[in-house]
């Protein structure tokens, strides 16, 4: 049986200053409750822009320490299973997301979850995504705020982090203090217009130490596929260094050449767009473990 933790134990920020709310054993499992990005603030598509605490925006539910984790371990997060609440939120307005530019007028919309569907409209009913936004551990240095990705992981808001993903995060702090939050029904990459449809959920995760291998950045690993996820200012500069993690990556595990694996990548690899919206911008590079294999690489990590 799992461990269950609260969603009144979050954090806004993720730091290594936190104390830990839940100390687990590596291998050990936890459904973890969350608030919607919110915080559960949005109950109406009436809400007034100004009734809502801006301040209390991707509450993550944590940490958790993993006993046995070290700075230069890694950590693997096995998302066993998301369990959506009865009904979503996304919201957007003036200087927010894409078209910010060209909205006047603060927009809720509520999204019923029914027939395991999410209800947009009376015309339009979309197949549940339900993915993780923020997820990660407490960074190198400071604090950044669980609005804001990077090496740690944070506000990565990619589709493929979802149920049967795993992820593997460096581990810069004993325990490695791992939180998550953000939950989405669904969400498009790039999540244009900063928000997915937003929901309350439990997570249950399985959190594994990894000994003896070290990592940079998140690495997210699905049933036929594993990407890089880098984080910057700029689009451009994280896809250009999330190719070159890959081909890292890749030249460690075999005698390929740089060139030969820039190659590789270039015909049977692909880059796309995790987010556009947020503080920094996230993309990944992705590489299908059928192609893995047949360079004689089996295991991830």
């Amino acid at each position: 049986m799992s461990t269950i933790l609260d969603k009144k134990s979050y954090i806004y920020e993720m730091s290594a200053k936190h104390k830990p709310v839940l100390k687990v054993q590596s291998g050990e499992t936890v459904e973890i409750e969350t608030y919607d990005c919110f915080l559960n603030q949005i109950q109406s598509e009436d809400t007034p822009y100004n009734s809502i605490d801006w301040s209390q925006i991707n509450p993550a539910t944590g940490p958790i320490y993993i006993d046995n984790a070290e700075p230069g371990d890694i950590l693997k997060v096995s998302i066993d299973r998301i369990q959506l609440d009865e009904k979503g939120v996304m919201a957007t307005g003036p200087d927010l997301g894409v078209m910010g530019h060209r909205i006047n007028d603060f927009t809720i919309k509520i999204v019923p979850i029914e027939n395991n569907e999410a209800v947009f409209n009376e015309k339009i009913a979309l197949p549940l995504n339900p993915m993780i936004g923020v997820i990660g551990v407490a960074p190198n240095e400071g604090e950044i705020s669980c609005g804001t990705p990077g090496d740690h992981g944070g506000n990565m808001d990619t589709t493929l982090i979802a149920e049967g993903a795993t992820l593997y995060f460096p581990v810069f702090h004993k325990g490695a203090l791992f939180s998550l939050g953000d939950v989405h029904a669904a969400m498009g990459d790039g999540e244009v217009c900063v928000s997915g449809i937003e929901i309350p959920a439990k997570v249950t995760v399985t959190l594994e130490v990894i000994k003896g291998q070290s990592l940079s950045v998140p690495v997210v690993e699905t049933s036929d596929s594993f990407a890089f996820l880098v984080s910057k200012e700029s689009l451009d500069e994280a896809a250009d260094i999330a190719v070159e993690k890959m081909v890292d990556y890749l030249l460690e595990r075999t005698d390929y050449s740089v060139e030969e694996l820039t190659m590789l990548l270039s015909a049977a690899g692909h880059v796309q767009v995790s987010q556009i919206v947020d503080p920094l911008k996230t993309a990944r590079c992705l590489l299908s473990k059928s192609v893995l294999q047949k360079l004689g690489i089996h295991k991830i990590f």
